[in-house]
């Protein structure tokens, strides 16, 4: 069996399998800096406040919001391989070089380039999902490549904390920066070059990438809803990337690489029931089910049973604190894949994928940014965690309504009657 694009189904899903590794090694090299930030020496390297280190978090998030649109507006209309080749390689070599590193100016610079670098994966991944998989697949394939982002600071956390505390930070960002740069031979070798060659088929990807105008995308309210849901999601997914291994060990009293392994099974958790909730949706809408009714079913679910963090930041025994810490954000997965293939798939038209997806992931990098930067100045000021997981909890009331109220097929953006070579021809 082939399909329209010409790949075998055993092929498709392959290379979406190399995507959800990408996007895990990306995430890896994107975490990796929140163990460091728990970590003495490299505190003490850079004479680090909670503030610096909220800062240091945000960066990364402030460069990867810029980029994202251009991101997008580069995949819609040179496609998706060489971008994303040129990119890769240069996070991870400016990964590598933070080991090398002595002031915080360069430390600062180092997470500006990954952002930046990093800013592509999303919109080239779900360009090549929306290009290949239909919607009843879609559900199962977001999930599977959303294990990625999520097995990425689950497995790049305990491994950071391992390298450090076994060698030191600076081995640590050296490895893990290298070691990703694997990844491209396998990626060089299955993906085949997508980007227009010939004058027809650089016209074709224009007329294509300008079928949903940018005005368009910007008054639809499916967007700005999207955009809502996907900061609301971020803020807790980020802010658990950044601040739970320091949270763990400054007020739970775990060590460093007792921190890891909770966040490993944190972010396993909202992995692995992110699948399931993807094949469950899936198989609800081939059934008859309306795919826009059952996914944001589980989306707001999601949201409401993430809402029990607010039960471990109050906890008073340690097991407590940490089963509600493990159970909210593993509870979220309900809302991952639904969410991703409802707000990038089912109500997009797929012209103007890979921009809507970059518009959306500015949401979700500010997202980043604002729970990186917002809960250490929290911390600073009240002196405990409490007070960012109860702003946490809110957003995620926030992104339930947003999911509920906004996202509507009727306000979806609008596909534009775009001339085709023909038409030119004979007019």
């Amino acid at each position: 069996m082939i399909t329209h694009n010409g790949l075998t189904p055993a092929k498709r899903w392959t290379v979406l399998g190399l995507l959800a590794i990408g996007v895990l090694i990306a995430f890896v090299d994107r975490t990796s800096i929140s163990s460091a930030l728990a970590d003495a020496p490299f505190k003490q390297h850079f004479a680090l406040s909670n503030t610096d280190r909220g800062m240091i978090g945000a960066m990364f998030f402030w460069s990867y919001g810029l980029v994202q649109i251009p991101a997008g507006w580069a995949v819609d209309r040179y496609g998706v391989k060489t971008p994303y080749t040129i990119c890769f390689a240069l996070w991870c070599l400016a990964t590598a070089a933070t080991g090398l590193i002595h002031t915080l100016f360069a430390l600062i610079l180092m997470r500006v380039i990954v952002g930046a670098a990093e800013a592509i994966v999303m919109p080239a991944s779900y360009r090549w999902i929306r290009d290949h998989f239909s919607e009843g697949e879609s559900g199962t394939a977001v999930g599977i490549f959303t294990m990625g982002n999520k097995f990425g600071p689950a497995l790049g956390a305990p491994l950071a904390a391992w390298l450090i505390v076994n060698y030191d930070w600076r081995l640590m960002f050296i490895l893990t920066g290298a070691a990703g740069l694997i990844w491209l031979l396998p990626w060089m070798l299955l993906v085949k070059n997508d980007l227009p060659r010939g004058a027809e088929e650089k016209a074709t990807a224009r007329r294509n990438a300008s079928a949903v105008s940018f005005a368009s995308i910007l008054s639809s309210p499916v967007v700005w809803g999207a955009m809502i849901v996907n900061f609301c999601y971020g803020y807790f997914t980020f802010y658990c990337m950044t601040w739970m291994p320091a949270y763990l060990v400054e007020q739970r009293g775990l060590s460093l690489q007792q921190s890891g392994l909770y966040t490993f099974f944190s972010f396993a958790g909202i992995a692995i029931v992110a699948v399931i909730a993807g094949w469950v949706a899936d198989r609800l809408i081939a059934r008859g089910g309306d795919p826009v009714f059952v996914r944001k079913a589980f989306v707001i679910a999601g949201f409401i049973g993430a809402c029990t963090v607010l039960l471990g930041a109050y906890a008073t025994s340690l097991s407590a604190a940490l089963f509600w810490n493990v159970f909210s954000l593993s509870f979220l997965g309900l809302a991952t894949a639904n969410n991703l293939a409802l707000c990038r798939l089912t109500l997009i038209p797929k012209p103007a994928v890979g921009l809507v997806t970059g518009v959306q992931q500015v949401a979700t990098s500010l997202a980043g940014g604002v729970a990186a930067s917002l809960s250490g100045w929290l911390l600073h000021v009240s002196g405990s965690y409490d007070l960012p997981m109860l702003v946490i909890f809110v957003f995620l009331i926030i992104g339930a309504l947003a999911t509920l109220i906004l996202l509507q097929p009727k306000w979806a953006p609008k596909i534009s009657v775009v001339p085709s070579a023909a038409d030119h021809q004979t007019s």
